[in-house]
Formats: structure tokens, sequence, C-alpha cells
């Protein structure tokens, strides 16, 4: 792997769904770099959150079409990461009060 851990793991996301899944699967979503693979999101949540991963799906979206105005304009493309982690580990993430 020839990127840092943290340069692949660019947020969690903190959704509704993804906190029911926190709760009820044992999953937590990451966005991540578009060019980063299974393997190398797994390495890095392992050594970010010392925990042990047991499985990871990836989704790819493309950026919405944007106007202002006259200009049209794009979001970025982006890779949402769903990483689930083995029984018996847990990842503490901040939570809205």
């Amino acid at each position: 792997m020839t990127r840092a851990a943290r340069e692949i793991l660019i947020r969690p996301l903190m959704t509704e769904k993804s906190m029911r899944q926190k709760e009820e699967q044992n999953t937590v979503a990451f966005r991540v770099r578009p060019d980063a693979n299974k393997v190398e999101i797994r390495v890095a949540v392992e050594t970010v959150f010392n925990v042990k991963v047991a499985s990871v799906r990836t989704a790819s979206f493309e950026g919405k079409l944007k106007r202002m105005g006259r200009s049209e304009g794009r979001r970025a493309d982006w890779k949402k990461a769903i990483v689930t982690l083995a029984p018996g580990h847990k990842i503490e993430l901040v939570e809205g009060a």
C-alpha cells in the first residue's frame, strides 16, 4: 500500500441509515477515495481504528449536475465503503447529542 491510511478514509458517513446499520448489523459507512480498492480500505480501517474487519462493500457515485444561473457545473464523483466489523469489535464515532 503506497498511500497512508488517513488518505484513503476521507470521513465517516453519519446518516440515519448508517447509524441504524451500525446498531443492528455492526457496520460503519465511510466516504473514501474513488481510486481506493477493498483491500486498501480494509487495511486502513484496521490500522486507524484497531479493529478486525469482516467484509467491505463499496459503491461509486457520480457527481450531480448543478446550475448557477447560466453556467453549469458538476459535483465531484465519490465512493462509499460499508465496512462490516467482526463480532466483538466496535468503532466509537462522535454522535450528535
